[in-house]
């Protein structure tokens, strides 16, 4: 399903679509059930009517919410600020608290980043998930009578499967029944499985990310030591592992409420129910979370990546950087600094030519296939889960993610350099 964020088609057509796909079983069927009299039992009772249109209410109310709501950002009083051993996002230029993750699709920092959901192009987040929750239990219920209407009329016509053809129901009503069953059986099953994952995260207090996490480090720690035995990291020193237990599990009545915002519960499912909020003090609500003291300290989630180590060492960006050329270029005209672009990029069209001359001269030279090696590249990015997603699956920018990893181990001091350098900037313009 996450994969789908990347389709422009579906991006586009995603929410229209599932407002056609309400208006197809919500209305379409009340249409098919009053009017088409040859299907029995006849139309709903005036209760089951009022009932049902008032599960459609609720479950457009919810969606247009989980739909707008603004899943989150965090404002700094300061435009640049030290990030005083915290996450930092290079995206962002700003820290990035516990449990964010910066959502290519929003662009931003995203505050207990759940996923980017297809179907709502929105974040799943700290101030959206008690919205889309809701959305997700009225469309079941919804969908649960829904099928037992259907259920009463199929039972009916078995029931006179015996009478001649022309007793039975007209061949339009038939028709449509069937697809409206066929419809609502896929959507039910779908959404069926999305509410159980969702209340699932609720009780637990743990995103599809960082399940996804968890289940990386455990996987991780059960092929032991051989598996990273020989990770270093940028500064050249051991990478240590230690088996962590995942810290937000708070108890399932405490992780719920934080979820909803409130602790009371019959607020929990109000369509018209609020959601928690970010803090503007930049401590507290969506900055600072509870943990539950299983670790050795506190503050160890997520737990380190052994493939983003590894790349980092054997590249890391600051320690090949020029500052002194990257400020001489910073100092040149535009005129300047588009000759000598010019100048480099013959140069490279120079090597180019001498290094595929030289590969023309050897004869069992093999084509090498660039689609394959991007395939196959594009698959060793990160690890993938059981059920083959990647962090990039659920929204979240990996390519910050790589910055960051390199970014760990920099010497505090060229970090504060880098701040000061920014601020710098920043004031002269």
């Amino acid at each position: 399903m996450a994969g789908l964020n990347d389709v422009p088609f579906i991006k586009g057509l995603a929410v229209p679509s599932v407002c056609a796909l309400i208006i197809f079983l919500g209305y379409f069927s009340q249409f098919l059930f009053h009017y088409s009299t040859s299907l029995e039992p006849g139309p709903p009772s005036r209760r089951e009517t009022i009932i049902f249109n008032t599960l459609l209410f609720t479950l457009w109310l919810t969606y247009y919410r989980a739909v707008t709501i603004d899943p989150g950002r965090y404002i700094f009083k300061d435009r640049v600020i030290d990030a005083d051993g915290q996450r930092w996002c290079n995206k962002c230029a700003a820290p990035k608290p516990a449990r964010a993750h910066h959502c290519r699709h929003c662009a931003r920092c995203v505050p207990k980043m759940d996923h980017h959901c297809p179907w709502t192009r929105n974040c799943v987040s700290m101030t959206t998930f008690p919205h889309f929750l809701r959305f997700l239990v009225y469309t079941n219920i919804s969908l649960w009578m829904l099928g037992y209407f259907l259920w009463q009329r199929f039972s009916k016509i078995w029931e006179h499967r015996k009478l001649p053809a022309y007793l039975g129901p007209s061949l339009s009503g038939l028709i449509g029944l069937s697809l409206i069953a066929i419809v609502n059986f896929f959507t039910t099953v779908a959404l069926g499985i999305m509410l159980i994952n969702t209340v699932r995260s609720w009780v637990f207090n743990q995103t599809m990310i960082e399940g996804w996490e968890q289940e990386r480090h455990e996987a991780l720690m059960d092929k032991g030591p051989k598996d990273w035995w020989d990770i270093t990291g940028p500064d050249g020193e051991k990478v240590r592992f230690e088996r962590l237990e995942f810290p937000y599990d708070v108890g399932f009545l405490d992780n719920m409420a934080q979820a909803m915002g409130t602790r009371n519960m019959l607020m929990w499912f109000f369509p018209l129910g609020g959601n928690p909020t970010i803090a503007k003090d930049g401590t507290g609500s969506g900055w600072e979370w509870a943990e539950n003291g299983f670790n050795r300290v506190e503050g160890l989630w997520p737990p380190p990546d052994p493939d983003k180590i590894r790349r980092a060492a054997r590249g890391w960006p600051a320690a090949n950087r020029d500052y002194a050329e990257e400020l001489r270029q910073a100092s040149m005209s535009t005129t300047e600094f588009k000759a000598e672009f010019l100048k480099r990029k013959a140069d490279d069209e120079k090597r180019k030519r001498h290094l595929m001359a030289e590969l023309e001269e050897v004869d069992d030279y093999d084509m090498y296939d660039d689609e394959e090696y991007d395939r196959e590249t594009d698959q060793g990015l990160g690890w993938v889960n059981s059920d083959g997603d990647r962090l990039r699956d659920y929204g979240v920018d990996e390519e910050e993610s790589e910055a960051e990893a390199a970014d760990e181990d920099v010497p505090l001091a060229e970090l504060m350099r880098r701040r000061k350098v920014l601020q710098r900037d920043i004031s002269d313009d």
